[in-house]
């Protein structure tokens, strides 16, 4: 009889020990939300070249076509974080979302115009017709371009169009005379002939990063940290590799075409680093400046840089 019960006793610990187990894993699983752009692309290379596997974090890297979808996904608590941009950022903490920014990412946006229009500068833009998608990034990134050359958003008309591939074919067929890109639509234009007037980068803007729940910070705090010494040592792989090293990534991941993956222009990635205060602060004056925020938003509290190696 004691047998037996030593011997239930023993099974009942072992599968209380295997549910702890598991619950543990669970918990220390990242689950990242990512939208097919540049800034994906160190995550890509670390999930396939083993990185994460190395520094010990499993990743799940869940990807998103919709802003709307990966928002929602990260509102709800199914993802840890996301890549976004500083404007859906400050407008998530602004809105009572409990998040913080922990680093900038290197993808930048073009403004971009087709191939039979005479616009070949930002002054150009003057009396135009600008696909955009209001009061996000992409209004963001025409206004400041605007801004850089003495104009504003009441020197353009203004169309309002929130897919990026409708902006896309409209600006390719004249139905608009220009928008902003991000890659691979920056590539994909460029290889139906649309022309760069400037990009972001030139204007010394930097517009995303990576944000994550408090919630995420506080519980996995381990996993970040291992997250963003994968993260560093994937940008020193591509900044030591050539294109035809992560040609599979761009094309199978990021959504490049195999006609155009050789045309493709890498951002210089750079290993994880804050944003600058510069960018955050435009960012928060061009919201006020569209009440999108309250005027007392300060953004103290939007940082964390306690993952960012000094």
């Amino acid at each position: 009889m004691k047998a037996k019960q030593s011997l239930i006793f023993v099974c009942i610990s072992i599968l209380l020990l295997a549910s702890c187990k598991q619950k543990r894993q669970e918990v220390e699983e990242l689950k990242i939300g990512v939208m097919s752009s540049m800034d994906f692309v160190p995550l890509a290379v670390a999930k396939e070249k083993g990185i994460f596997d190395k520094y010990g974090v499993k990743v799940d890297i869940q990807k998103f076509y919709s802003a709307n979808d990966r928002d929602a996904a990260f509102q709800s608590g199914n993802l840890d974080g996301t890549v976004i941009d500083y404007t859906g950022a400050i407008l998530q903490k602004s809105g009572g979302v409990d998040l913080k920014i922990t680093s900038a990412c290197n993808a930048t946006f073009y403004i971009m115009t087709g191939p039979n229009s005479p616009i070949r500068s930002v002054k150009d833009l003057k009396g135009k017709k600008i696909a955009v998608s209001r009061n996000t990034v992409i209004d963001y990134c025409i206004e400041a371009a605007l801004q850089s050359v003495g104009m504003s958003g009441n020197d353009i008309e203004k169309q309002e169009v929130n897919k990026i591939p409708i902006r896309l074919e409209m600006m390719i067929n004249g139905q608009t005379d220009a928008t902003a890109l991000p890659d691979p639509f920056i590539t994909i234009a460029s290889g139906r002939g649309a022309v760069s007037i400037v990009s972001m980068e030139e204007l010394g803007y930097s517009l995303t990063g990576f944000i994550f729940s408090s919630e995420a910070i506080k519980h996995k705090n381990k996993q970040i940290k291992a997250f963003y010494q994968s993260y560093n040592e994937a940008v020193e792989y591509i900044q030591t590799h050539s294109l035809n090293d992560i040609k599979s990534i761009l094309i199978n991941d990021i959504g490049f075409s195999p006609e155009l993956v050789d045309s493709v222009k890498l951002p210089h990635y750079t290993s994880a680093e804050m944003p600058k205060d510069k960018d955050i602060q435009a960012t928060l004056d061009w919201l006020r400046s569209k009440d999108l925020i309250p005027a007392d938003f300060s953004g103290q509290d939007l940082l964390d840089s306690s993952f960012i190696s000094k």
